[in-house]
């Protein structure tokens, strides 16, 4: 389990790594044609992959009964992936203009709702 672990440890770093060279070396402000894919793509990346560690390490830290590594492990990923797209449409709300702070909290709340109901 802990050579996955470094591998999405990797992963993250090397999603950060391309977000900074999106940011400093493509600018999205002057080609946002080529840009903004990959703006979302690395951010979705990035906070997917650091998410899914936090995650992980708070499923290992809690004693529940009957949870064996690969279950954390996809509770985890799976909480991982919906923070990164919720980021995600954030973003894109924001580019979009359409982004309010009520938006950003029913978006957060919509995958919050969705996990719980995956989890029980």
């Amino acid at each position: 389990m802990s050579s996955l672990l470094l591998r999405i440890a990797v992963a993250g770093f090397l999603a950060l790594a391309s977000l900074t060279v999106v940011l400093f070396r493509v600018s999205p402000l002057t080609a946002p044609a080529i840009a903004i894919p990959f703006l979302l793509l690395t951010v979705f990346l990035a906070i997917s992959s650091f998410t899914t560690l936090a995650a992980y390490l708070i499923w290992k830290s809690m004693s529940v009964e009957g949870m064996d590594a690969g279950r954390r492990m996809s509770i985890a990923l799976r909480e991982g992936l919906f923070v990164g797209t919720a980021s995600v449409f954030l973003l894109v709300f924001l580019i979009l203009g359409i982004l309010s702070w009520w938006i950003g909290i029913l978006i957060y709340a919509v995958f919050l709702f969705v996990e719980m109901a995956l989890h029980s």
